[in-house]
């Protein structure tokens, strides 16, 4: 019910297959000493193609071993004979693997030539959908400016439909008060108005911004008034942050008042 694994498995203690020791007799040839030179993995086992030339090779033995001695001119002309023959069987077996090579060839050509269609079709396409993207962008962009030119023609159309007569009309200066949209409160740039060029927005008062002024102020009020203007009581705001006895504010609550500017 237990397996054990050894260090050494079958796999790896796998060597070539044991060729023994051998004594070949004197004036024999033996045909398997034809396969000594072959190794496992380097031409044995031996396929189809190995098993046809080992056919051949056979039947060239046989085919040596039956022609006729070179005794008598009539065995000479029937060893030229048989030779001639043989050397057209060659040929036409060589003819054969040729055209046998040829077909293997062809068809790793063709497959080559595909894939590399394929290729060069797959690029083609990548190459006409950015051309098609490019002229949808440009299409799109002309399209565009069509609508804007289309637009802008339309107002001056409309514009000069108002007035299709060419008359002078006069300033209607009612008409144009009651609209807030005309000239009056909104000129346009293209006629040469710039609101905002040389605009001061900062407001100068004599009365408020120089000791004079505040002194004429001060003159211009009434008897009555000055009781309630110049007795006034202002009391001073509460410091949002805690302060000790000596007046100064702790740092704490300067962290505080810092962190609250911050929020706020």
């Amino acid at each position: 019910t237990l397996g054990t694994q050894t260090d050494y498995r079958d796999g790896e203690a796998q060597t070539d297959p044991y060729s023994p020791e051998y004594i070949v007799r004197s004036g024999s040839v033996p045909e398997i000493l034809t396969l000594a030179t072959l190794t496992w993995g380097r031409g044995l086992p031996a396929g189809q193609a190995a098993m046809e030339i080992i056919d051949r090779i056979r039947e060239k033995r046989a085919w040596e071993a039956a022609l006729p001695p070179m005794d008598s001119p009539s065995n000479i002309a029937k060893r030229l004979k048989m030779m001639e023959a043989m050397e057209r069987k060659e040929w036409a077996y060589r003819e054969e693997e040729i055209d046998k090579l040829q077909k293997v060839k062809m068809e790793v050509f063709k497959k080559m030539l595909q894939r590399q269609e394929e290729n060069q079709n797959e690029l083609n396409a990548m190459h006409l959908n950015n051309h098609w993207r490019n002229h949808q962008k440009a299409k799109e962009e002309k399209i565009r400016k069509i609508q804007h030119d289309c637009a802008l023609m339309l107002r001056k159309l409309i514009a000069k439909r108002k007035n299709w007569m060419g008359k002078l009309e006069r300033r209607h200066i009612i008409r144009e008060y009651n609209d807030f949209s005309s000239q009056t409160y909104a000129p346009l740039s293209r006629i040469g108005f710039f609101p905002d060029n040389g605009s001061d927005y900062a407001v100068e008062n004599f009365y408020l911004n120089t000791f004079a002024g505040l002194c004429e102020l001060e003159k211009s009020i009434q008897p009555s008034a000055q009781s309630s203007v110049f007795l006034l009581k202002i009391k001073a705001p509460k410091p949002k942050c805690t302060i000790t006895k000596t007046g100064y504010i702790k740092r704490s609550g300067r962290l505080e008042a810092v962190l609250a500017q911050v929020h706020q």
